[in-house]
C-alpha cells in the first residue's frame, strides 16, 4: 500500500474510510462513534479517497485542507504559521489518542486501535517532515520514536 500522508499529517492510506468494502467502513464507523462520539458517519458518507485525491472526503468540515492548498504548502508542517488553529487540534501521537480519546464504555482494543484510530497518529508523520525541511534538528530522523531510554538516565 503507497504511502498516503494528509497536508495535517494523518495517514491516510491506514484509513478504513478507503476501503471499498461497506462493512468495513461500518466498523470504522461503529468505533468511531463509541470512540469519539461521532454520530454524523454512515458507512456512505465516511467513504473518502484521502485529502490530496481532491475526491470523496469524509471531514467536510476540515479547515487544515483548504487551508494549506490556498497556501500552496506540501503539509502544514511546512507553513509558517504552523502549529495553528486550524491543525493544532488534529496533532496526535498513538499514547495521546489511547489517553485523551478513551470512551466512557471502556478500552479501546489493539482491534479499534487499528481500524479507528492509528491513522490520526500524525505527530511521527510532522516530526518527519519537520526534520526533512530543517526546520528540526537531524537526530530526530535516526531516532522517530523519541529518546530512547529517556526515562532511564538523568539529563547530562
Amino acid at each position: 500500500m503507497e504511502e498516503m500522508i494528509g497536508y495535517c499529517g494523518y495517514s491516510c492510506h491506514l484509513c478504513a474510510a478507503r476501503s471499498d468494502d461497506p462493512t468495513v467502513r461500518q466498523q470504522l464507523v461503529d468505533g468511531w462513534r463509541r470512540i469519539f462520539g461521532h454520530q454524523q458517519y454512515t458507512a456512505d458518507n465516511v467513504r473518502c479517497d484521502g485529502c490530496r485525491n481532491g475526491a470523496r472526503l469524509a471531514d467536510t468540515q476540515c479547515q487544515a485542507r483548504p487551508c494549506a492548498i490556498e497556501r500552496g504548502v506540501e503539509s502544514c508542517a511546512l507553513c509558517p504559521e504552523f502549529v495553528c488553529k486550524k491543525v493544532g487540534h488534529l496533532l496526535g501521537s498513538r499514547e495521546g489518542l489511547l489517553i485523551f480519546c478513551r470512551p466512557q464504555t471502556g478500552a479501546v482494543t489493539q482491534e479499534e486501535y487499528d481500524l479507528c484510530m492509528r491513522q490520526f497518529a500524525s505527530m511521527p508523520n510532522l516530526v518527519r517532515i519537520l526534520a526533512k525541511a530543517g526546520k528540526l534538528g537531524p537526530w530526530v530522523l535516526s531516532d522517530p520514536e523519541g529518546i530512547k531510554g529517556a526515562g532511564d538516565k538523568a539529563p547530562r
